[in-house]
C-alpha cells in the first residue's frame, strides 16, 4: 500500500537520504526545505513532491498541513547549527544563540507535528531526528536535541492509544551532511570515527534506513525511544 511521508529539511543530508528511501519504496513522498531552488531540484531528482516551507513559521506550517487528506509518515529531519544574529551585547548574543538553537532544533519539529498530528493515520509514525549532542557536550545545540527527546515521550503518550508510534533517532558522526559548514578538521574527524565500536563514520544511508524500519510493521511496539545510530561512541563526554 502507497503511504503519504512528509520528511522537513529534506533538500540535503540526512533529510535526503530518508526521502530518497521511501521514494524507493515507491511512497509518495512529500519534501520540504526553505530554499525554493533546491526544494524544487531535489524534488525532481527523487521523484517526490517538493514544498516551501520553514518548519518555525507556523504560518507556513499551517499551510503545509492544508495539503494533506491523511498521513502516515512525518520525519522531522529539518535542523542544524544556526547562524545566530548579533546582538551587540554579550547576554544578548547567547539569548539569539539559545533562541535560534531551540527554534530550529525543537520548535520546528512541535510545530509540524501539532499541525499535521489529527491527519495521522492509525499504524503511523512520527520520527524526529536528534542528536549525540544531547548526552555530552552540545551547548545550546545539544540542549535542544534533548527537550526534543523530552517531548517525543510525551508525544508518544499521547498518540500511542491512536496506533501512532513516536520516536526520535540520535545520530553520531555522520559524513555526507552540510552539518559542519566544511569547517570540521581532519584531526577531529579521525577522533570522532575513533570513538565508534566500529571504526567508522555514519552515513546518511545508515539514518535513513532506521527511519525506514521504525516506519514498517515490525516496529510497531516501539515507540517512546531515542535510538542511537552512532556506530557505538560513548555519549556521556
Amino acid at each position: 500500500m502507497t503511504r503519504t511521508v512528509l520528511v522537513t529539511g529534506g533538500t540535503s543530508g540526512i533529510g535526503r537520504a530518508v526521502a530518497a528511501r521511501f521514494v524507493a519504496d515507491g511512497d509518495e513522498v512529500h519534501l520540504t526545505g526553505r530554499r525554493a531552488e533546491a526544494v524544487r531540484r531535489v524534488a525532481a531528482e527523487l521523484g517526490a513532491q517538493g514544498v516551501v516551507c520553514d518548519a518555525t513559521d507556523p504560518v507556513a506550517t499551517a499551510a503545509l498541513a492544508g495539503r494533506f487528506r491523511t498521513l502516515d509518515v512525518l520525519v522531522n529531519a529539518a535542523g542544524g547549527l544556526p547562524a545566530a544574529p548579533a546582538t551587540g551585547t554579550p547576554l544578548g548574543d547567547v539569548l539569539a544563540a539559545w533562541q535560534a538553537n531551540l527554534a530550529q532544533n525543537l520548535l520546528g519539529a512541535v510545530l509540524t507535528t501539532e499541525a499535521v498530528r489529527a491527519l495521522l493515520a492509525p499504524g503511523g509514525t512520527v520520527i524526529s531526528l536528534g542528536s549525540i549532542g544531547a548526552e555530552r557536550r552540545g551547548g545550546a545545540y545539544g540542549a535542544a536535541k534533548a527537550a526534543l527527546a523530552a517531548w517525543n515521550a510525551s508525544l508518544s503518550a499521547e498518540l500511542a492509544p491512536r496506533g501512532v508510534s513516536c520516536n526520535v533517532i540520535a545520530a553520531g558522526y555522520v559524513e555526507g551532511t552540510g552539518f559542519f559548514g566544511g569547517a570540521l578538521a581532519e584531526e577531529r574527524r579521525r577522533a570522532l570515527i575513533e570513538e565508534t565500536h566500529d571504526k567508522r563514520p555514519g552515513t546518511v544511508e545508515d539514518v535513513a534506513a532506521t527511519a525506514h524500519f521504525l516506519a514498517s510493521p515490525g516496529a510497531r511496539h516501539l515507540t517512546g525511544q531515542t535510538l542511537h545510530v552512532n556506530g557505538g561512541a560513548h555519549t556521556t563526554r
